[in-house]
């Protein structure tokens, strides 16, 4: 009988095998799943080379900014429309914004064959006059993640509302009102300060604050600002409040307009005949 037993046992051993062959089978499906993240992470980096030789944009807001239509970031701002192509900005700020990587971090997934570590970027991009951004991408590559993070950023583009300390004299240089923001656990508040202050801040919130093209600006943090991430996103989001605000000065009637995409339905409805790229290009 115990000859059998010992017969018996190296299929027994086999069987064993078998659910770390199913392991393996898991692994392969991570991979498989990872291999499609590639691909789709390959993707913009076909479609940059595309922007080099023509942009084709496929929002409406896109074609009407491509065919100059519409003359400045402003008028997309006044009717809070979602700028969803990066390129949108790019044509409106285009050479004056300055982007800066905030932070790159390793973020990782447990799976069945162990972690799976990411890069998360942190960047922000602003013109120094009024216009910031935050952008935050993980990818698989740390350019691929700086890369995301940058289109992320243009596309999240803010107007930042700047004010007076006292007397309103030459330009403004500091927030109009007290801003707060948060995110997790920590909570900033930006407060106005006088000419020749300076931006009293920590690193990462300074070079936000710079960017928004605040010249003078203290500011007043609480939790864990150590988490740069939740730091800057908090700042960000104080000032994003700036026009939130209704100072007298904006209590004057508002004139409405049409939006953009009304104005002009009847040009698109023309030239961009199917969505696409303009219609005399179609023929060729």
């Amino acid at each position: 009988g115990r000859d059998t037993r010992r017969r018996g046992h190296p299929p027994r051993v086999e069987m064993a095998d078998a659910p770390r062959g199913r392991g393996g089978f898991g692994r392969g499906f991570g991979d498989r799943g990872r291999g499609r993240g590639r691909g789709d992470r390959r993707g913009p980096r076909r479609g940059r080379n595309d922007d080099e030789k023509e942009w084709v944009p496929c929002t409406k807001l896109g074609r009407l900014v491509k065919d100059g239509k519409i003359k400045s970031i402003e008028q997309i701002y006044l009717f809070s429309l979602p700028i969803k192509e990066y390129q949108i900005v790019d044509i409106f700020l285009g050479p004056k914004l300055k982007d800066e990587v905030m932070k790159i971090m390793p973020v990782q997934k447990q799976t069945s064959a162990g972690q799976r570590t990411r890069f998360k970027a942190f960047v922000a991009v602003g013109d120094n006059d009024g216009h910031v951004g935050l952008g935050v991408k993980a990818a698989k590559e740390v350019a691929t993640a700086i890369r995301g993070a940058l289109m992320s950023a243009k596309t999240s583009i803010i107007p930042v509302r700047r004010g007076y300390w006292g007397n309103k004299i030459g330009q403004p240089h500091t927030i109009p009102t007290k801003l707060t923001g948060k995110c997790g656990s920590v909570r900033v508040r930006l407060v106005p300060a006088p000419r020749g202050t300076g931006i009293v801040a920590a690193p990462g919130s300074k070079k936000l604050l710079q960017m928004a093209g605040l010249s003078d600006c203290y500011t007043s943090s609480t939790g864990h600002t150590k988490t740069l991430g939740n730091f800057i996103k908090a700042v960000f989001e104080a000032l994003s409040k700036s026009y939130a605000f209704l100072a007298p000065e904006l209590w004057k009637e508002t004139r409405f307009s049409k939006p953009p995409q009304q104005e002009f339905t009847d040009y698109l409805a023309k030239v961009h005949k199917g969505g696409g790229a303009v219609q005399k290009q179609a023929p060729m």
